[in-house]
Formats: structure tokens, sequence, C-alpha cells
């Protein structure tokens, strides 16, 4: 199917690598117009080169999510051009380890400005044009790790663990308005970030994902398509794992 969101209008943040890269060409290559986030400008140059299947559009738009002037201009713009936003996936994200005994609170604030303060002021925003429209999917990227939690994940845990609980209420508040929201929570993914541990601790984290393999952007990106489609029409307020059934 290469049609699915053929005449939605979506905003992927986070969309220069990894993730958000795939989602970004998996919704545009189901017919969507798609606004490409990321801070750096450039760095969504060449997105779409050699992607001959793709139906919808890609559209860079540079911006921090984490200011909240320039997160309210982008979704004015979006809705301005296109009169409408059907999909927002609440993507960016950044993890800052450390055990107990040894986080700072600048650690905590950069992660939670991030992960937590962006949805929020982003749902907001979106939310406002999806309940005039009466319609509309918001997609947050939470973590198997908000889920069970991690050694040496307290910080990051705790941040993915508010964005499942905010999903959750979100969902209830705005389904009177037909505005679905879901988050999916990827487990062990073949990234720059999850490659950043060292090839010896990869080898070792892999023998406990009961598929035998890490997961890969692509395998998340479909979830999302698939959310952010009329295929979910009645699906909101889920954690859906992206795990391979693995253990931590």
């Amino acid at each position: 199917m290469n049609d699915l969101l053929t005449g939605k209008v979506a905003l992927v943040t986070g969309a220069s690598r990894g993730i958000g890269r795939q989602i970004v060409l998996a919704f545009a290559e189901n017919g969507a117009t798609v606004y490409a986030n990321a801070r750096k400008e450039g760095s969504l140059d060449g997105l779409s080169e050699n992607r001959g299947n793709i139906s919808g559009k890609l559209i860079p738009i540079y911006f921090d999510v984490t200011d909240a002037d320039a997160s309210k201009n982008a979704v004015m713009r979006i809705n301005r051009e296109s009169g409408k936003l059907d999909c927002l996936v609440n993507n960016a994200g950044i993890t800052q380890d450390a055990l107990i005994g040894m986080i700072n609170k600048k650690a905590v604030r950069d992660v939670f400005e991030i992960n937590v303060f962006a949805v929020i002021e982003l749902t907001q925003l979106a939310a406002r044009i999806m309940i005039k429209q009466k319609s509309g999917s918001i997609i947050n990227m939470a973590s198997i790790m908000g889920v069970n939690g991690n050694k040496g994940q307290f910080v990051y845990s705790a941040s993915k663990g508010a964005v499942i609980a905010m999903t959750k209420t979100a969902a209830k508040e705005l389904a009177p308005h037909k505005i679905r929201i879901n988050a999916v929570a990827p487990g062990m993914i073949d990234t720059e970030m999850f490659r950043s541990i060292g090839e010896e601790k990869a080898i070792e984290r892999i023998k406990n994902i009961g598929m035998g393999r890490l997961g890969t952007p692509e395998d998340v990106a479909k979830v999302c398509l698939f959310l952010a489609s009329d295929l979910s029409e009645y699906v909101t307020g889920q954690i859906i794992c992206v795990d391979g059934a693995a253990i931590i």
C-alpha cells in the first residue's frame, strides 16, 4: 500500500536522522505532505534523493522544539500553507545517561525540555487546529525504558514515563473531538544513538532480544504509518512497544 496518507498533512520532529528520518520517508511514500523538522539548517538537504517512490511532498521546516515561539510559528505556518494538520509525530528526543548519584540538574533539565516540555507545547498547538477540524492523530515517541525502566537511565526513563502518562491522559481528553493520541515505545533500534554504546555492549544487548536482531527505523516507521492512517481510527491512548520481545 502506498496511498495510506494521501491528502494528509503531517509534522514530524527530529527528522534529520534515524527513526525520524524514516518516518518522514514512509509518510511521503504514502502520499502525505510532510513537514520535516530539524534544528540545524540544511540538515534535511537530500532527504528525498534517490527515492523515486515518493508520491507526497517533503517540506523541511527548521526550528528548535524547545523554543515555544518558534514552535508556534511553525505550526501556524503549516496551517496557513496547508489549511490543516492531520498528524503530529513528537519524535525529537535526547538521552543523557548517568547512574543515580551522578546526575546533575542541567542534564535533567535538558532531557525534559526536549522529551517532555516540547511534547506538551506541540501537542497543545496541534490540538487547537485538530479540534477545529474535528480530526487528527498525534503520535508520541516513548521508549521501552519508560515502560520497564533500565539501569543507568534514570532521567531518560523518567522523561519517557512522562510521555506515556501524557499520552494516556490526552487521549481521554481529546477523544470527544475525534483526535487520537498514541505512543510508540521502541526497544533496541539500530540507530547511531544505539551504536554509540560500543560494539561489545551492542552484541550483549542483542542477546536479550527474543527475535535475535536489532529493530530498524523502518520497523518503527511502519507502526507510525498505521497510527497516522485511517486504519487506526478507533485506536487511541495506546502504548505500542516495538521491541522484538526484548528483555531489559
